[in-house]
């Protein structure tokens, strides 16, 4: 079964899991940059996560994105990246998208001008769990071909995938992302894929 055919109306856990969570493990390889997807709160998660990264050497830069916000997340999260210790020569940021399809889009002029898109051969994706299949397909879709991926998810209190449906705010988030993504395959925005 595909994506785009899944009943959101009358999804099942096992669904949610193959959409969302199924096969979305850190490889440990080493990249170029680490992309971190802006959010409200990805200074408290996805910054950790990224200097951490960082700090073990497995990407030598750092791409902050999103621009949602009077001061845009991606400022945010670069400040919180500098005072645990990442030199800011090694960050990027990105500061006009207002969602995932956009921060890709916006992100590919910021990559190619600091260090040439055509140098770029596997990025480290940080964003929380549930929402790491939508970037990596929106990645897929937009990013040249020859980029690979890296999943380094974060995992927040209660979107997991071992407790989603535990947590009323979890399952909403959860259920909210099933929707979005399903619509999004089926507007032809990213690229569909087999469950």
């Amino acid at each position: 079964m595909l994506a785009s055919q899944i009943d959101v109306d009358n999804i099942t856990k096992e669904q949610v899991h193959k959409l969302l969570f199924n096969d979305m493990e850190d490889d440990g390889k080493i990249g170029d940059c680490i992309f971190v997807f802006g959010s409200r709160n990805a200074v408290t998660y996805r910054v950790p996560k990224a200097v951490e990264l960082y700090k073990e050497g497995r990407a030598a830069k750092i791409l902050f994105t999103g621009g949602v916000f009077n001061t845009p997340e991606s400022k945010t999260m670069k400040s919180s990246a500098i005072q645990a210790g990442v030199a800011d020569s090694d960050i990027m940021i990105e500061t006009r998208s207002k969602h995932t399809k956009e921060n890709v889009i916006s992100a590919l002029f910021v990559l190619d001008r600091a260090l040439g898109l055509h140098r770029i051969h596997r990025m480290l994706v940080v964003t929380t769990h549930y929402h790491m299949r939508r970037c990596l397909l929106t990645l897929e879709t937009y990013m040249p071909d020859w980029i690979e991926y890296s999943i380094c998810k974060v995992d927040d209190k209660v979107s997991r995938a071992d407790n989603w449906w535990l947590h009323e705010i979890g399952t909403k988030r959860v259920l909210k992302e099933v929707r979005g993504l399903v619509k999004y395959i089926r507007q032809g925005q990213i690229k569909d894929f087999e469950l």
